[in-house]
């Protein structure tokens, strides 16, 4: 499945759950959110979806991300699909890549083996904090 596919079936599943308020390519801010939940005219998150093709990549997203957060915007969550051979070793350097990137504060609770939770800054208000979610699944090609 390419990402539009895999974001079609979270798309589906997130709508299910919250009534229809979850949307595609949504422009938000500096840019178009793969997915954002909105509940009472409010963004409740957004979320972006990539494929792992390294940390360099996977750092710009999360800058992408980012970007996408607005002053009312303090949830964010990557969505990594991994079609690597070594699961383990992505997960390493996710959860790496995005606990040295310039704008983490602090990392959270691990909640799973393939979830990451931290604090971000955002990058027009280094008071202001995000929390950024990373989830990582293995989708073998």
């Amino acid at each position: 499945m390419n990402e539009e596919s895999l974001r079609t079936c979270f798309l589906v599943q997130l709508n299910g759950h919250y009534g229809g308020r979850a949307t595609s390519e949504t422009r938000n801010y500096r840019g178009k959110t793969d997915i954002l939940m909105k509940i009472n005219g409010e963004n409740l998150c957004i979320i972006e979806f990539k494929f792992w093709r390294g940390s360099t990549r996977f750092t710009e997203a999360i800058y992408q991300l980012l970007g996408y957060s607005s002053r009312g915007d303090d949830k964010v969550a990557m969505i990594v699909f991994n079609t690597n051979k070594n699961f383990t070793n992505v997960l390493d350097s996710i959860k790496l890549a995005t606990k040295i990137h310039p704008n983490c504060k602090h990392e959270l609770e691990q909640r799973s083996e393939i979830s990451f939770p931290f604090i971000f800054s955002h990058p027009d208000d280094p008071n202001r904090e995000i929390t950024l979610t990373v989830m990582a699944f293995d989708v073998p090609k």
